[in-house]
Order: structure tokens, then sequence, then C-alpha cells
């Protein structure tokens, strides 16, 4: 990771520095439910037709522009109408490897035991 940043210049360190965000739950879900949103006016749909494309209740759509509540399996629905669900592709990336252990090969963990 240090050979990275030596490679780095001052500005490309500032831009990544920029791009990291301290954010709630509540401000990644507003964040969310005003993307849809403006994706959904950029394309020409009104709450009723995105619901019905989507085959989501009129209520659950508005409740979540409005409010950002909303189930999974909708959201996915919506994404898929507005052709946005590459994006949930990258939500969870494996993360790096941290030791060597990961980069050898060691058997991937399939749980975790109590503590």
């Amino acid at each position: 990771m240090l050979l990275y940043w030596q490679l780095c210049s001052i500005s490309d360190i500032s831009a990544i520095m920029l791009t990291f965000n301290m954010t709630s739950p509540a401000e990644v879900i507003g964040g969310l439910s005003e993307r849809m949103k403006r994706r959904r006016i950029d394309v020409g749909l009104t709450q009723r037709e995105l619901a019905a494309r989507a085959d989501v209740s009129y209520g659950s759509l508005r409740l979540f522009e409005e409010a950002g509540k909303i189930s999974l399996e909708a959201l996915v629905k919506i994404a898929f109408v507005l052709e946005a669900e590459a994006e949930f592709e990258q939500l969870f990336p494996p993360r790096p490897p941290r030791t060597i252990d990961d980069v050898i090969g060691r058997p991937v963990r399939q749980r975790v035991r109590k503590r």
C-alpha cells in the first residue's frame, strides 16, 4: 500500500480524500431516493408509470421518494426499469487481501463462530 501512495501525486491524493465522505444511513438513503427520482424524471416517467413498469405499488414508490422507505425487492425492481441494476454488483465487493494467508489461497470462510 505504501508503494501506491508513493506513486500518487499530491493532486491525486487530494482527489481521493475529497471523494471520501462521512455519511449516515439516513444520508445514504436520502441520496439514493433523490438519485432515483432524478433518473425517473430524466427518462420521462411519472411515479405511477414507473410503479406499473416495475410491478411495485404506487404507494411504495411514493413513500421511497418522500421518506426513503422501501423494500429491497421493490428497489431492485425499480433499478431494473431505470437501467441501474449494474450498480448493485458494486455494493459489497470482496475485500482486498490483508495478509499473506489471504493471498496464498487459504480456504474462504463460510461462517463466523459465536464468541
